[in-house]
């Protein structure tokens, strides 16, 4: 469906009956929520079930007043996922939506075919996967092995797909949007010549969508087995990350144990030190791969308008690409120095 087609035929007031019942062909949303989760969201976020619908009816109004051609989807269960990754303040969860389709349409290496099928060679390297035990706070643990990926066999921007699939996956279910997730990236074996592939644009890039483009609450960044090469790459990553993120990154080095007091070892792989059996990627495949039709009917709601420049926010990448160039001359000596 359109967005103009759907700011059209949209628009009751917070106080006008259902936008469900003025809407029949927009889904029902039903909460998924345990009591204990409600409670979180009413803590954390300032989420109110019994405001909720109305939150997401404002959310909805302020995109077809301000941003009429951005083509997204209007669903109560979509929207609200931005309303809670912003803690329901509207105007964040306006511009996070906005930074989630400029994201989408600004990088068409990334999002163009962007379906499970098309990232299946990542997907059984191992590069991601998705631990199957959430942690004691209810987070799915990501797990990203950099040394998994061949250079030689296809470019970086597909690794780039299927974590941005694997997030897509996750923040369906609404106790991730509520909880958020935790990452543990495993360096190990990460070389001069594959940390050279990540130079700024593409850090700044990845960061710009996991920071402002995309509705997940990171809330932990856990790094094992850095080599010192990574001090190279973190050098690249820190002037795009703020405060908050940063204190988010937690560098365990090959110490099991400090890793252990952020991650329980009950749910971690023998490769980590804990107790939860071998690292196995295929359960996680499996469900990424059979969701191949749900995706593609989500990203269709996802229109590309003919004017795709609403209010001048879509970056022109050509330029954004030289400015990162030349920061990414600058980088290289701290790579070879660190390495």
């Amino acid at each position: 469906m359109s967005g103009d087609s759907d700011c059209t035929r949209t628009s009751p007031s917070a106080g006008s009956p259902s936008d469900n019942e003025l809407l029949p062909d927009r889904p029902k949303y039903v909460c998924s929520l345990s009591p204990d989760l409600v409670t979180k969201a009413r803590e954390e976020l300032q989420e109110k079930p019994e405001w909720r619908l109305r939150d997401v009816q404002a959310l909805r109004d302020m995109v077809c007043k301000d941003y009429p051609s951005l083509g997204t989807c209007l669903d109560d269960a979509f929207l609200l996922r931005f309303l809670r990754a912003r803690k329901f303040d509207y105007d964040r969860a306006l511009q996070l939506l906005v930074n989630y389709h400029t994201c989408r349409r600004t990088w068409p290496e990334v999002f163009s075919n962007l379906k499970p099928s098309a990232i299946k060679p990542v997907l059984e390297s191992g590069f991601v996967t998705v631990l199957p035990h959430r942690d004691p706070e209810g987070r799915h643990v990501v797990c990203i092995r950099p040394d998994r990926w061949t250079p030689s066999n296809y470019p970086i921007t597909e690794n780039i797909r299927a974590i941005y699939l694997t997030l897509e996956k996750l923040i369906q279910a609404e106790e991730t949007q509520v909880n958020g997730i935790v990452i543990l990236a495993d360096y190990k074996g990460v070389s001069l010549s594959k940390a050279s592939h990540f130079g700024p644009f593409v850090a700044k890039k990845v960061i710009g969508i996991l920071q402002d483009g995309f509705p997940i609450r990171i809330k932990a960044v856990n790094i094992i087995n850095e080599p010192r090469i990574f001090k190279g790459i973190f050098a690249i990553i820190k002037p795009f990350l703020k405060e908050k993120i940063a204190n988010r990154f937690f560098l365990h080095g090959c110490d099991l144990n400090s890793l252990h007091q952020n991650i329980p070892p009950v749910i971690l792989p023998e490769e980590y030190g804990g107790t939860a059996g071998r690292l196995d990627i295929s359960a996680w495949n499996e469900l990424l791969l059979a969701s191949e039709e749900d995706f593609l009917h989500d990203f269709s709601q996802l229109v590309v308008p003919r004017d795709s420049s609403p209010h001048d926010t879509l970056v022109s990448g050509d330029a954004e690409e030289q400015q990162c160039d030349d920061s990414l001359r600058g980088m290289k000596p701290q790579l070879y120095y660190c390495y």
